[in-house]
């Protein structure tokens, strides 16, 4: 039969409106704590439910600065395999000057670490201040790519 009157009018006057004992209903402990609490615990099938997405990160980001990557190499890795790289045919001679591009070798920084004794032509995307020193100073040059 369908109830024609709430249950709660009809249970006016009960003292616990059908909850059992007085202590049953008592406080948030009943209701698995105040308001979202234990919604990663006791409380997730409700999540999942009804709020999937009440976790995470969502919107815009600011864009962020891109990061040149930086492959450098030392004035002293060059001095040394100097007679490697011309026998490969990654260095050439010309006019007594000996001209390396160090992107095919796959760099694109060249620093200032050792000593240069041959006069070098070395092209490079980037030099630092103290590679270009020595770099003339052993009578060569420096051509930023």
């Amino acid at each position: 039969m369908i109830r024609t009157k709430r249950k709660i009018n009809k249970m006016r006057g009960s003292r616990t409106i059908g909850g059992g004992c007085s202590k049953k209903r008592r406080g948030a402990g009943h209701r698995g704590g105040r308001g979202m609490a234990g919604g990663h615990k006791h409380k997730w099938s409700w999540i999942v439910n009804n709020d999937p997405d009440h976790f995470g990160k969502y919107g815009f980001k600011r864009p962020q600065k891109s990061i040149k990557k930086v492959n450098p190499v030392n004035l002293s890795y060059l001095d040394e395999n100097l007679e490697q790289l011309l026998e490969k045919g990654l260095a050439t001679t010309e006019n007594d000057v000996i001209v390396i591009d160090i992107t095919d070798l796959g760099f694109n920084k060249v620093l200032g670490r050792g000593k240069i004794t041959k006069p070098l032509l070395i092209k490079a995307p980037e030099f630092s201040g103290l590679a270009e020193k020595k770099i003339q100073k052993a009578g060569g040059e420096s051509v930023t790519l």
